[in-house]
């Protein structure tokens, strides 16, 4: 048993869950942002260098916490070819804070998604580090941010898509 009360295969499966949570909701950004046009790029490291999640497991450098903290997407703006990094994440309760950034986070310049089950958020670092936070009554919704200038009936299409994927998590 681990520490917390877990067996070792509870935790992997809890783990695999997580992962899976996640994946479904990159995705679900991937595609949000190609069918607005714009080019979009896998990034993170389980990406840019396949198979590492599994060979830094329990490695504790300072270039492991760097890979491991790489965003998901570098993507492309449609018209004005701005670049942007984005790092998603799924939260069940919507709630996303600078407590929940891994500490040290370099990438100063990155737009945090939040995929809920209800909806979809997006706030920067610099927005965290001034006390901001995403929760279920917060404004910051993907929508206005005027730097994507994405269409709002997609963002509402999937968002009905997360609430169909994540409606019993």
């Amino acid at each position: 048993m681990s520490d917390n009360g877990q067996t070792k295969s509870t935790s992997k499966h809890s783990y695999q869950y997580n992962m899976i949570k996640g994946r479904i909701a990159e995705t679900l950004i991937q595609e949000l942002f190609l069918k607005q046009g714009f080019n979009v790029f896998r990034y993170g490291m389980e990406n840019t260098i396949p198979g590492i999640m599994e060979l830094l497991k329990g490695v504790r450098s300072d270039v492991s916490n760097h890979i491991r903290r790489m965003p998901d997407f570098v993507i492309q703006h449609r018209t004005s070819k701005e670049v942007f990094f984005i790092e998603v994440k799924f939260r069940a309760n919507g709630d996303f804070s600078l407590k929940d950034l891994r500490k040290d986070y370099p990438y100063q310049n990155a737009y945090i998604i939040v995929v809920s089950k209800k909806y979809i958020k997006c706030i920067t670092v610099p927005e965290l580090q001034d006390g901001k936070e995403i929760t279920p009554t917060s404004r910051n919704y993907l929508g206005n941010r005027k730097e994507f200038d994405l269409d709002k009936q997609t963002i509402i299409d999937f968002c009905d898509f997360a609430v169909k994927f994540f409606q019993h998590v």
